[in-house]
């Protein structure tokens, strides 16, 4: 099923609130602090709307709980992957994975089927995302690789977790405000028991400026996962997740406008492939 314009356009809006968020965490010096600041400002945010929404039915709250989990793990291995490798490989590895996955998984577990110029499409912006990732690698260490794999492998889990768990909510926003509530708990809870040293260091430091820098992003991606969510409640997954992954091509222009990062031929090429993919996706 082809995108409908509207979902097509708010998803391309996603991607680059996507894009954007993480250049902030990029740059924003003690990454698991400032991914706190992120995801708690999200989650604070939805935790002030849940009175104005019902409660999700059941059949909703295993998808719910289930998300918060993914999401926790996610983070956990999304820093690792950052820890030990490049931005501009790591984000391209871990974001390129996904769009396949949900697009084979989606058959079995949604029932969806993709016309053959959909999944040539997938199939493209998965390529074209995945050879931004070509080049060197930090300090050789392949321990980056596997971990951006593996958080390619936790985005797929929960786009799939959260597409089916959207679905089964009479009320979208209702899933996305209590799913989005609950993230920072896990996290929140790790960071107040082993963090709290590094977190008075971080603030001494970096002063208002960094507590802005981390709830402006937190803005940014509580709006662009909801959009996203939104998305999975009107569209096929696969269309929807592979349009959102674009937010590579954005970060690494963002990189090469902000950080100076190089943006050579191999990039120039590989977003070309993303394009012609998203295109194939959407007309």
């Amino acid at each position: 099923m082809t995108l409908p314009p509207e979902v097509a356009l708010l998803v391309l809006l996603a991607a680059v609130l996507h894009a954007s968020w993480n250049v902030l965490v990029k740059i924003g010096g003690d990454r698991l602090l400032v991914q706190t600041i992120v995801i708690g400002t999200g989650s604070l945010a939805c935790a002030l709307a849940l009175p104005w929404v019902a409660l999700p039915p059941l059949a909703a709250w295993p998808f719910v709980v289930a998300s918060v989990v993914i999401h926790n793990v996610y983070f956990f291995f999304l820093l690792r992957a950052y820890a030990h490798g490049d931005l501009s490989q790591v984000y391209p590895i871990a974001r390129g994975t996904s769009p396949l996955v949900v697009a084979l998984a989606a058959i079995p577990l949604a029932g969806e089927r993709l016309a053959g110029s959909e999944l040539a499409g997938v199939a493209l912006v998965t390529l074209g995302l995945a050879s931004l990732a070509g080049g060197r690698r930090a300090d050789g260490d392949h321990r980056a690789l596997g971990y951006a794999l593996a958080t390619g492998l936790l985005i797929a889990a929960f786009t799939l977790v959260d597409g089916l768990g959207v679905r089964r909510a009479p009320d979208p926003l209702s899933f996305i405000l209590w799913m989005q509530a609950g993230e920072i708990v896990p996290l929140g809870l790790f960071v107040w028991l082993r963090r709290r040293e590094r977190a008075a260091v971080f603030f001494t430091a970096h002063g208002v400026g960094g507590i802005v820098s981390g709830v402006v992003g937190g803005l940014m991606a509580v709006s662009a996962y909801g959009i996203v969510l939104w998305a999975y409640s009107r569209a096929t997954l696969a269309p929807v997740a592979a349009l959102r992954e674009t937010s590579v091509v954005m970060a690494a222009g963002f990189g090469t406008i902000s950080l100076g990062e190089p943006f050579g031929m191999r990039r120039v090429l590989a977003s070309v492939v993303v394009v012609i993919g998203v295109a194939l996706l959407n007309f």
